[in-house]
């Protein structure tokens, strides 16, 4: 009897044995399985990410590419504002901005220095802005050096930039007023802000080349040295001769005394 119980306390110990490795092998294999899993997602992400970022970055590429050729587009463009809008045709529209160039901008142009002229937005009460591709940008640069000759108009025009160079340019109107308060030299060059920083003047550092005269200074200096050895051989001279007449002074009131002294013995 003993001893069956005995064997099955063994048969129990056994199974329990198999059972714990039974437990740790499906827990090592789950874990395996779980981890091939993860690194079988981990590199279709890594794929996946990858190729969003090049696609990212040639869209980037793509944006910057079209929007160049927005820029070179509208590189010969001026909008115009506050043009009455009563034009029948567009080359009625023309003649009418020509004529207009010449009476408020002084600037003489024909209708081959346009290559296109078209209002934009709805219309309304007021007159739209009025967009004009000039052929040439000499055409163009004429145009905008007259642009102060409408300060005291109801007239006025700008450059024609794309819609997100006009956001960023508003945002940077903060940025540039905050700089001219500062003192500072700024402007906004397309979508930029550019800044020159007023320094205070200070004076240069001396080095050996500043310290060596210069060849201004140094014909300053011979005058100088000529000048002053005018005055010294001046002065030499000046009491060589001294010295030659008080020599001759002196020789002459020996001899006075002497012959006097002479002719007092001769009547003695």
């Amino acid at each position: 009897m003993e001893e069956i119980l005995t064997a099955l306390k063994t048969i129990q110990n056994d199974l329990d044995n198999q059972r714990q490795e039974i437990r740790e092998t499906g827990k090592t294999v789950t874990e395996q399985v779980t981890k091939n899993i993860s690194m079988m997602f981990e590199e279709k992400f890594s794929a996946i990410n990858k190729n969003l970022e090049d696609v990212k970055e040639k869209m980037e590429i793509q944006e910057k590419g079209l929007q160049n050729l927005e820029r070179q587009a509208r590189k010969n463009n001026l909008v115009f504002f506050g043009l009455e809008e009563s034009e029948k045709s567009y080359e009625n529209l023309e003649r009418n901005f020509i004529t207009w160039v010449e009476q408020y901008l002084s600037v003489k142009i024909n209708n081959c220095d346009i290559q296109e002229i078209k209002r934009i937005g709805k219309k309304g009460e007021k007159p739209r802005p009025l967009v004009v591709t000039f052929l040439t940008l000499g055409t163009k640069i004429k145009i905008l050096k007259q642009k102060r000759a409408l300060i005291d108009t109801t007239y006025y025009f700008k450059e024609d930039y794309p819609k997100q160079v006009l956001e960023k340019r508003k945002k940077l109107q903060a940025q540039l007023q905050l700089e001219r308060e500062k003192g500072n030299m700024a402007k906004i060059s397309y979508d930029k802000l550019i800044i020159s920083k007023v320094n205070p003047k200070r004076k240069l550092p001396i080095s050996p080349e500043n310290a060596m005269p210069t060849n201004t200074e140094k014909i300053q200096i011979n005058k100088k040295n000529k000048i002053q050895q005018g005055d010294q051989s001046v002065k030499r001279s000046s009491s060589f001769s001294e010295g030659i007449i008080k020599q001759g002074i002196l020789n002459y009131v020996v001899k006075n005394s002497t012959s006097k002294k002479n002719n007092d013995n001769k009547q003695i």
